[in-house]
This record gives structure tokens, C-alpha cells and sequence, in this order.
């Protein structure tokens, strides 16, 4: 039974609105004394002509619900207090009956989102800048996904612009063969490196990069040959880490992607919306925002063309509801920007949203200014090998276990903090197996693992007396694992994957309590068998709350 759906349906029919408006206004209180539901009474009283307070009193007098033991108002609102044995026997009953599936929904049926995220640029180190666009991009499309959404994720590679220009021109006057099979993107970053100190003594090469990008723009095949192989170079070892972080995408179209689409997209764009000639740059004029230019003096485009381009593509090719750049926030204006020129040309600017994020502080490499992504992940493994080799000595499969642990941490670490805010990143913080952390999480998960394993018991899921979970620990437990939903949803509309991190943390915390309070392993066969059942319920939750952030979760620690 949904609860939730229930208690929407009777209140709606009592003030003659749509179960969904109900629905969207039910509240899961912070705080369980407060409640189970809470209903907010202020939009639907001024419909009724009433007070809040005097809508809400009413409505508590009137509802009457099978599942419900009290209904309590303070001030405007409602709050509902579900009967203890229907949670448990609801909520535990549909963990087990749904598994992993537990907390998804089909609210995004039908409903295409295109997400852009991680998009590092190619012929460069893998730098820590892109991880925080990468985890935040890969967890949101996660959870959408699992709230039925069609996510299609696009890695918008940074592999076109005038960089390449003097990246050839660079390339062909100190490229060496060798080096770049050796570390091709070390060698391609110093080349890189060497043709701006170049440059400074010699103003010459800058017009080369521009001819050669021109070249590029033009089809030329020579110039067209060294970039492709610059972009092969790039996503193989883009791969890697990729593959680390346990993140795939359904399209990996950069900006080059777009090159043959831009002048159809600024046709496209001048048949709705007025263009100017600015200083010789093709330009749209914006209301209290600088002027979007579509191609500069000598006729090159910029990334305004090339972010013009996509979006109308996306829109097209997927048939797209939502277009979502999950890219930092420097970028605001930008994409202010461009949602006001996609506006202009009538498409609906609640169709585009800038999902912003702040910055990691306090990180430091051996590199230099460049934090390598490479770093910061071997590191991690590196630092939960020893904390794991300490712990826990005899585990078999420790690299493996290092792996998942030293990833997770980092990964949770960024997660777990309000994406617009900046990230404070300390190792000992992230990696700490007792605090708010990633590791304090895989951690629960392995030692719920460990009392399944060592119950040697096969768990009934029928004839259980709900009514012995009496205890305040588990009651609290079982209602936390019963807002798994609402957390999801939460997530969701927010795009802030820390609310489920939040979560985990809180359940790990209630489990933890529990754990320390009752006995599991030796209790009398009925509530052996439900509590059982109940840590195998957290156990699954673990598991999917950790999956939404892509993070594994290893069953031993």
C-alpha cells in the first residue's frame, strides 16, 4: 500500500482538488515526532475561503484512514501518524518483494532528458576540475533514470576551438613520435606548454594557430589527420578513468561534432531572431546581458555557436524534454546566455537548466598547479589499502576491495557536499571509516553482509509477526528505510545527488544504533527472522542509495 497515495486521495476528495496537487504538497517531516505526513494547509485555504489553521482542524475531523492511528494539527498543517505494525509489515514486505527496484517509479515515462556533464578537453591531462561535472553528471543521471526517465548522458569532449591551431603548429615544429607513444598526453600538454613560452618571443606562431584552426574549420585533411589522432590519444585514456569511476556514456559528441551544424543552426536562429555585425563579429543583442557572438571578426565560430548547435541537435535527434549542463558555475552567464537566444527563437526556456556546482578546495599534487585526476585516484586507493591492511589484515581481496573504497571516498566525498557550495577536500575526512563518510557507508553495507552470512539462516517472507519490532531503534529504522522514495524524489528535483547521501548516512547511523542495542544472531527464532529481514532490507538499500551515486559497495571490509 502507498501510504503517501492514500492519505493524497482522501484529502483531495474532501476539498475537491486533483489527488496529484495533494500529492505534490505532502511533506516527509524531518523529524518523526512530527510525523509520518504532514500536509500543508496555506495554498488550498485561500481556495476554500478558509484560515489555514481552521482548514486544517477541519480535515483532521473528517479523514478517517484504516492505517492511520492519529491525526495531529499544529498551526496549518496535518500531520499523519501511520500504525507502527503497517509501516513495518509495508515497508519491510516491499523491500524484499521489489529488491534493488525499491524507491524507483515511472514518473519520467515517456520523457527524454539529455544531460551534459564531464566533458574534459581532449590533448590534456584529465584534470581534477572535470571530476566534480563527471560524478554530479553520472549520479543525476542515475537517479533520473531510476525515476523512469529515458537519460540520454553526452560527454561534450573540449575538442575543438583555436587551442588546436597552436596545438598543431606546435606539434609540427616539436612533436616527437616516441614521446607521444610513450605518454601521449604528457608529451602533448609540454608541447602545448612550450608553443605559448614560444609565442611570447615570437607573436608569429599565434597567426599560424589561427590559419591552422581555419585549416581545420575548412576540412583540411593533413590538419583533420593530426587532430583525429590528438582525439584518439585523448579518450583512450579517458577511458581509463572512466572505467574507474564505474561512469559510461550513450554519446561522446564534442564540440567538433557540431562543426558541420553551426551555419545551419545560425540560419535557423536568423529566421526568428535579429543578428548584428559588432566591430565585424556576427552578434545577438541581449537585454542586460553582453551580446551572444555567433562568429568573430575573421569568421571563426565560438563556443556560443558550437553550444547553439547541440542544443538544437539534441532537441531534434532526442526529441528532447530537457536539456540539462552540468558544468560549474563560473559558466553562469554563458548559459544564461544561451537559454535567452534558444527563448527568443520560441523554444521554452524551462527546457534548459544550468546545473551548477562549486569548486574543490584544499588539494594539492606532486604536478604542480595541474591536479591530475590519476593522482587524486591512486592516492585514494593507496591511503584505503593501508587503513584496510590495519583493519582488517587477513581480507582476501584487498587491492579489489582498496579499489572500491579509495574511489568511493572520493566520489562520496564531492557528493555528499551541497553541489553550489565549494568542497572542502580532506583526505582524513573522506577516508574516515567512523565519520560522514563514503567508506562509513560501504562500511555498514559489509557488516550487514557479515551477520547474513554468519546467521547460516534462509529469511521466511511469509507468517511474520510484524507487531515484535516494539523497540525504538527499529521503528525508527523501518520508517527511515520507508523514505527511501522521498529522498530519490527529493534528488531529483533538486539535482543534488547529497540529498541521498545524506540519507545513507542517516540510515547507516539508525543501523548502527540498532545494531549495537539488539541482538541479531541468537534471538528467539520469530525475531530472529525479522530482524533478519530487516537488515537485509537496509543491506539492499545500502547497496542502491551507493549504486544512485555510482559507488560500489563491497560485502566485505
Amino acid at each position: 500500500m502507498n501510504f503517501r497515495d492514500e492519505i493524497a486521495k482522501t484529502i483531495s476528495e474532501g476539498l475537491n482538488v486533483t489527488t496529484n496537487e495533494v500529492v505534490e504538497a505532502l511533506e516527509v517531516p524531518p523529524d518523526y515526532a512530527l510525523g509520518d505526513y504532514a500536509f500543508p494547509c496555506f495554498k488550498f485555504a485561500s481556495k476554500s475561503g478558509k484560515k489555514p489553521n481552521e482548514l486544517a482542524k477541519e480535515l483532521s475531523e473528517t479523514i478517517k484512514l484504516d492505517f492511520v492511528e492519529n491525526i495531529e494539527t499544529k498551526g496549518a498543517y496535518l500531520n499523519f501518524f501511520i500504525k507502527a505494525e503497517n509501516v513495518v509489515e509495508n515497508v519491510l514486505s516491499e523491500i524484499s518483494e521489489k529488491k534493488e527496484c525499491y524507491g524507483s517509479t515511472n514518473e519520467g515515462k515517456g520523457k527524454t532528458v539529455v544531460m551534459d556533464y564531464s566533458s574534459p578537453n581532449i590533448a590534456k591531462p584529465f584534470g581534477i576540475g572535470h571530476l566534480r561535472s563527471t560524478v554530479i553528471g553520472n549520479s543525476i543521471y542515475r537517479i533520473l533514470k531510476f525515476r523512469g526517465y529515458n537519460c540520454v548522458g553526452v560527454n561534450h569532449l573540449g575538442d575543438w576551438g583555436t587551442q588546436f591551431g597552436k596545438l598543431i603548429v606546435a606539434y609540427e615544429n616539436w612533436g616527437e613520435e616516441k614521446k607521444l607513444e610513450k605518454d601521449p598526453i604528457k608529451h602533448l600538454l609540454d608541447i602545448y606548454v612550450k608553443f605559448h613560452d614560444e609565442a611570447k618571443i615570437n607573436p608569429e606562431l599565434d597567426e599560424e594557430a589561427r590559419e591552422e584552426f581555419r585549416k581545420l574549420e575548412n576540412g583540411n585533411k593533413k590538419s583533420l589527420a593530426i587532430w583525429e589522432m590528438f582525439k584518439e590519444l585523448s579518450l583512450k585514456e579517458f577511458e581509463k578513468y572512466y572505467a574507474e569511476l564505474n561512469i559510461e556514456f550513450d554519446s561522446n559528441a564534442g564540440e567538433s561534432f557540431y562543426n558541420d551544424k553551426m551555419d545551419a543552426a545560425i540560419k535557423t536562429l536568423e529566421k526568428k531572431v535579429k543578428t548584428e555585425l559588432s566591430d565585424g563579429a556576427l552578434v545577438v543583442e541581449l537585454e542586460k546581458m553582453p551580446p551572444f557572438m555567433l562568429k568573430k571578426t575573421n569568421g571563426s565560430s565560438t563556443y556560443h555557436t558550437r553550444d547553439l548547435a547541440a542544443a538544437i541537435y539534441r532537441l531534434t535527434e532526442y526529441k528532447a524534454d530537457k536539456l540539462l549542463y552540468v558544468v560549474g558555475a563560473p559558466q553562469k552567464l554563458h548559459f544564461k546566455q544561451l537559454f535567452s537566444v534558444l527563448g527568443k527563437m520560441g523554444h521554452e526556456e524551462s527546457k534548459f537548466e544550468h546545473v551548477d556546482f562549486g569548486h574543490f578546495l584544499g588539494m594539492s599534487t606532486r604536478k604542480g598547479n595541474i591536479i591530475f585526476l590519476e593522482d587524486v585516484l591512486d592516492k585514494g586507493i593507496e591511503l584505503a589499502k593501508k587503513i584496510i591492511s590495519v583493519k582488517n589484515p587477513k581480507l582476501k581481496n584487498k587491492n579489489e576491495v582498496a579499489k572500491m573504497v579509495g574511489i568511493g571516498a572520493i566520489i562520496f566525498g564531492d557528493l555528499s557536499s551541497d553541489r553550489v557550495k565549494d568542497v572542502e577536500f580532506d583526505w582524513d575526512r573522506i577516508l574516515n571509516f567512523e565519520g560522514e563518510s563514503g567508506p562509513y557507508v560501504q562500511y555498514t553495507h559489509a557488516r550487514c553482509c557479515s551477520v547474513l552470512k554468519k546467521s547460516e539462516t534462509e529469511i521466511k517472507k511469509t507468517g511474520l509477526k510484524w507487531d515484535k519490532f516494539t523497540s525504538e531503534e527499529e521503528l525508527k529504522l523501518i520508517k527511515h528505510l520507508g523514505s527511501f522514495e522521498n529522498a530519490i524524489e527529493q534528488a531529483a528535483k533538486q539535482y543534488k545527488p547529497s540529498i541521498i547521501a545524506r540519507y545513507l548516512l542517516d540510515l547507516c547511523g539508525l543501523f548502527n544504533s540498532f545494531y549495537a542495542k539488539h541482538k541479531i544472531i541468537g534471538s528467539e527464532e520469530e525475531l530472529l527472522q525479522l530482524r533478519l529481514l530487516l537488515v537485509d532490507s537496509v543491506r539492499t538499500i545500502i547497496d542502491s542509495g551507493l549504486n544512485l551515486l555510482g559507488i560500489k559497495a563491497p560485502e566485505e571490509m
